[in-house]
């Protein structure tokens, strides 16, 4: 395990490493077991997978065929993240961040490991610059690995532990040089973000920012965080923040960039009374002209925080309640096209309960629909659903590795 330096005032000790842990039979064991490797099947066959949760488990699919290749028994609920290196997917249960090997990209059988990264309350996974960044609401302390270590490394790779402060849902971010940016809050509510160099010296911080959640790279690096009243912008030791149109309650809370894009596509709720978690409006925040914009769906047309990505040219793809899959161009605030996909939706009584969600992965998108127990997959160059396959389950979260 390596040492790092000091990164956070106040803190006397900095903890190092991470523990392997095997989950215990009734709480998440890895007691499935991966379709046999032929010649002839998808494991065999070097390509995407895609790992899609339900109640009690976790499928994994052919990126291509959407077939199944392995199956395995998890917790009740589960969220699941992409690790960062095309292969490996975070399976958050309840004793930490899980690992879950696709073998995305290989010959090899998929495996739900036994190796945990232990934490309290597992929260928010964030991959940037070659790392991987785990964040735990519990203690509100930071793990951080390299992310090539996580194929490389025979059981856990070495980590950096960076201590919080006071427990809170947060999130944090490392950026190319070593600046530490992580969200500041505890039990009684968020506030804002602290910036801090390698050394751990604070070079920015603001506490205006009250129920900060999500964050974004855009384009040169820009760091985007959404409030419930706006949006902060971090840009070389710089924090700014935008106001939402409607005051004093205008929440942005996810976030959804590219690397080649200044403009972020974020989520947005302006009524705080509102029943259920459909959306229907999107933020366009412009990270170069530092400006935000409201953009009203179309009609009939609503969302949640799991129906945003980014896709092919930089545009927004919105899977809504009408089925279809609406494109957004980020430059002009317009939409510009339309893909029916799947049937109309309601959305759920709760954010955890199954509902339709979107992925995208270079140019095919994979859509679940829990109504119908499926999953789809979409070219996006020409809104054709090229693959679908239908599940013993139904579907609830998902993520892709890209192999």
């Amino acid at each position: 395990m390596r040492t790092s330096p000091l990164r956070r005032a106040g803190i006397t000790a900095l903890t190092i490493g991470a523990v392997v842990t095997l989950a215990a039979c009734s709480s998440g064991a890895a007691t499935g077991s991966a379709a046999p490797a032929t010649p002839d099947s998808p494991s065999a066959s070097p390509g995407p997978r895609v790992a899609v949760g339900y109640e009690g488990g976790v499928v994994v699919l052919d990126g291509d065929t959407l077939e199944p290749v392995a199956e395995f028994d998890s917790e009740e609920f589960i969220r699941l993240n992409p690790a960062g290196d095309d292969r490996h997917v975070m399976v958050t249960m309840s004793e930490g961040f899980q690992v879950l090997d696709t073998a995305a990209g290989t010959a090899e059988e998929p495996e739900l490991t036994d190796l945990v990264f232990e934490a309290d309350k597992p929260g928010h996974v964030v991959r940037h610059a070659g790392k991987t960044i785990l964040y735990a609401d519990g203690t509100s302390d930071t793990t951080i690995f390299d992310t090539a270590d996580l194929a490389a490394s025979e059981g856990l790779p070495d980590v950096e532990t960076i201590e919080g402060v006071e427990a809170h849902h947060g999130v944090s971010i490392v950026l190319e040089d070593g600046t530490f940016l992580t969200t500041v809050g505890n039990a009684d509510g968020r506030s804002g973000i602290t910036a801090q160099d390698a050394g751990g010296a604070v070079i920015a911080e603001t506490d205006q920012c009250p129920g900060v959640h999500g964050e974004g790279t855009a384009k040169d690096e820009v760091v985007v965080f959404g409030c419930e009243n706006g949006a902060l912008i971090y840009d070389g030791g710089e924090i700014v923040k935008l106001d939402s149109p409607d005051q004093p309650y205008g929440r942005i809370g996810n976030a959804f960039t590219t690397e080649t894009s200044p403009i972020v596509l974020m989520d947005y709720k302006n009524d705080p009374d509102a029943e259920g978690v459909l959306l229907s409006a999107v933020t366009l925040v412009d990270t170069d002209a530092r400006t935000l914009e409201v953009i009203e769906m179309p009609e009939g047309a609503q969302y949640t925080f799991r129906d945003l990505a980014r896709g092919p040219g930089d545009l927004g793809y919105i899977l809504a309640s009408d089925g279809s899959i609406h494109v957004l161009d980020p430059t002009s605030g317009e939409f510009v096209d339309e893909f029916p996909v799947i049937q109309a939706w309601e959305g759920p009584a709760e954010w955890q309960d199954p509902h339709p969600a979107i992925l995208v992965s270079g140019d095919i998108a994979y859509v679940t629909e829990p109504a119908a127990n499926a999953v789809h997959a979409v070219d996006l160059t020409t809104g054709e659903v090229v693959a679908t396959t239908e599940l013993d389950a139904v579907p609830n979260e998902f993520a892709v590795a890209a192999g």
